[in-house]
């Protein structure tokens, strides 16, 4: 597959170009980076549905003014347009290819348009063996919200549990579904979970499960998760029932630090930890197999009702290839973005409407690389 430099959002025919065609001045201090002599990335980009391709661009954006010395291997990929996405093994190959890839939300349509019970996120995250899925919850500078000094890791097990897409009619009006729980995935989630503790000097590990009332299926999660803290004893470790977590989630955040969780729990409390500091617009997260990582925002929505207005929020989708970055060590270049993001918030001049401005997607991007400034090394 050779290099595609194309602009997302005519791949997907959705979004005018024109909302993207104001002057915006830009500073000197962005206009004034240059290139450095590294040699480049090559990551696979994958757009993503509703407003996705919007984000992705301003992403694009904010890399051409930084210089990043990343390339983007293209893809259309969706479950919505299903004749115009590209097959899931070309996509996986470069991914796996890659080792990287910066993703926007696929939307997902119901059974009865598709009648396919697994989605085109399932079967991706099963071809490549995404299983940890990582969201960090943090309350960021300028973004106000009922909780403050909220930073925690939400650790998600995604590829059995609920969303094992095993389900059936055994007769009329009566549909069965397995839950899938193993002792070799939940011990697998449950050491990752406590190594990345362990390298980002966290404190505290707590496993979120139900086995109260599912006795075999979250007691085996939670009975290998209890078995694993046993090798980190500098680890504290604490196990929560999922109602409860849910309600101290939202009655006092702070006190949660790396949180473990089966498929449905975490995908429940990553919302909801996403609503907790400003919303799904603000929200990195990432997947990981042991070849690979997939940045995508952490709160899954597509927002839909969005396209084309100029409106979205691209602080999750920059922070995701802030943390790209990071991952392929152009540190410096990650930290320079991340640091103007989090400028922009703190200053409160420029602030999109889903956190109480009224910017919009395009001049918060310019409000970025206004503030772009090298890193000091």
């Amino acid at each position: 597959m050779s290099l595609i430099r194309i602009n997302p959002l005519r791949i997907l025919n959705q979004v005018p170009t024109a909302i993207f065609t104001r002057n915006i001045h830009v500073t000197p201090a962005a206009a004034t980076l240059t290139p450095r002599q590294e040699n480049r990335v090559r990551c696979t980009l994958i757009p993503g549905d509703g407003v996705g391709p919007e984000l992705v661009y301003a992403v694009q954006e904010v890399f051409k003014a930084a210089a990043v010395p990343v390339d983007f291997e293209s893809f259309f990929f969706s479950e919505v347009n299903p004749t115009l996405s590209a097959p899931i093994d070309q996509v996986a190959n470069s991914i796996s290819k890659n080792k990287v890839c910066l993703k926007g939300i696929l939307a997902t349509p119901d059974y009865s348009r598709t009648g396919e019970l697994q989605t085109l996120n399932m079967k991706l995250r099963n071809e490549l063996d995404l299983y940890a899925n990582v969201v960090h919850v943090k309350s960021l500078p300028g973004v106000r919200s009922r909780h403050t000094g909220v930073d925690c890791i939400v650790i998600r097990e995604q590829t059995e549990g609920e969303y094992s897409a095993l389900e059936h009619e055994s007769v009329k009006g009566v549909v069965e579904c397995l839950k899938i729980v193993t002792a070799t995935k939940s011990e697998r989630i449950a050491k990752f979970a406590f190594d990345y503790a362990t390298k980002n000097k966290r404190k505290k590990v707590t496993a979120v499960h139900k086995a109260n009332i599912m006795k075999l299926g979250d007691g085996l999660f939670l009975k290998c998760c209890e078995q694993t803290s046993k090798l980190y004893p500098k680890i504290e470790f604490e196990k929560l029932i999922v109602d409860n977590c849910t309600m101290q989630m939202v009655s006092r955040p702070q006190q949660f630090d790396v949180m473990v969780t089966p498929n449905l729990y975490g995908n429940i409390i990553d919302n909801l930890g996403a609503g907790l500091v400003g919303g799904a617009g603000v929200v990195a997260g990432a997947s990981y197999s042991a070849d690979c990582v997939v940045f995508e925002p952490g709160a899954r929505h597509t927002f839909a009702e969005g396209v084309g207005k100029n409106i979205a929020n691209p602080t999750a989708m920059i922070l995701c290839a802030a943390n790209l970055l990071n991952h392929v060590n152009l540190g410096s270049y990650g930290e320079m973005i991340k640091n103007a993001v989090s400028k922009v918030l703190h200053d409160g001049k420029v602030r999109t409407k889903d956190i109480g401005g009224q910017s919009n997607t395009q001049e918060f991007t310019y409000a970025i690389i206004y503030n772009l400034k090298p890193v000091s090394t």
